[in-house]
């Protein structure tokens, strides 16, 4: 009788310590794509952040280093627990997971509610602010921004070419063009001063427009990642309280 408890102890306990490690790699690196990602966001988009008036933008990115970091950590502490099966780090790895899904859910809610405020933020700013502020003195990040992202989304003004006639930088005397050189399809000095629709990006639409899909795919990316991880969570809790019980059922 005897025996045969302790083979069940074997196998049982074995094989979950197996399965929750998995589950750790797994989850240790779900936390380092979502590190990436908010490095990425926030180095390789980082111009992008000087048209908003809000932090929400800057803010995300700092919170997905965070939370991966977070992830990265519980992981450690996961291996940790399962291969020492220390009872008192599993309690303290499933409490991790438990807060972490969490702030998973009040993140996303947040991450929704925010995106509407910041779409209607891009309808009302983004115009004004290509207007008022680009190529004007202590505005070079704005002037950055813009240009980058006529060159990259291949787009010219907030809502369409002509927004640039109503710039503060179009109007001054000493200026010959008509919009940005960076609106040009291929810029060059002084291209800006035909706006003919063969050579700026006058027919593509607008900024806002492009802007606005760009971000509504990278909430849907962060929601995929969230939902996946969300899951990796339920399972790693699962299993961490499977083995719990059984280290918990044994006779030593």
């Amino acid at each position: 009788m005897e025996v045969r408890r302790e083979k069940k102890h074997t196998c049982g306990t074995i094989c979950l310590k197996y399965l929750l490690f998995l589950f750790n790699v797994l989850f240790w690196l779900a936390g380092g794509a979502v590190l990436a990602v908010g490095v990425w966001t926030l180095v390789e988009k980082s111009d992008y952040i000087s048209l908003l008036s809000s932090s929400f933008y800057a803010t995300s990115a700092y919170i997905l280093i965070a939370a991966g970091v977070i992830v990265i950590v519980t992981g450690i502490i996961g291996c940790c627990a399962t291969l020492n099966e220390m009872k008192s780090l599993l309690i303290v790895y499933l409490i991790l997971l438990l807060c972490i899904f969490l702030l998973e859910i009040i993140a996303g809610v947040l991450a929704y509610i925010n995106y509407q405020e910041l779409d209607e933020e891009l309808k009302q700013n983004l115009k004004v602010t290509m207007q008022q502020k680009y190529q004007q003195p202590g505005e070079e990040s704005i002037t950055q921004a813009v240009d980058k992202l006529h060159q990259e989304f291949k787009c010219c003004g907030s809502h369409n070419f002509s927004d640039w006639s109503d710039s503060v930088w179009i109007q001054a005397a000493e200026n010959k063009r008509l919009v940005p050189d960076s609106c040009c399809k291929t810029p060059g000095e002084l291209c800006g001063r035909r706006d003919h629709p063969s050579n700026i990006y006058r027919v593509e639409g607008g900024c806002i427009m492009k802007l606005e899909e760009f971000l509504l795919s990278q909430l849907y990316i962060l929601g995929a990642v969230g939902i996946g991880i969300a899951f990796l969570q339920l399972l790693g809790m699962m299993f961490t309280c499977c083995l719990y019980r059984n280290l918990k059922e044994d006779p030593y």
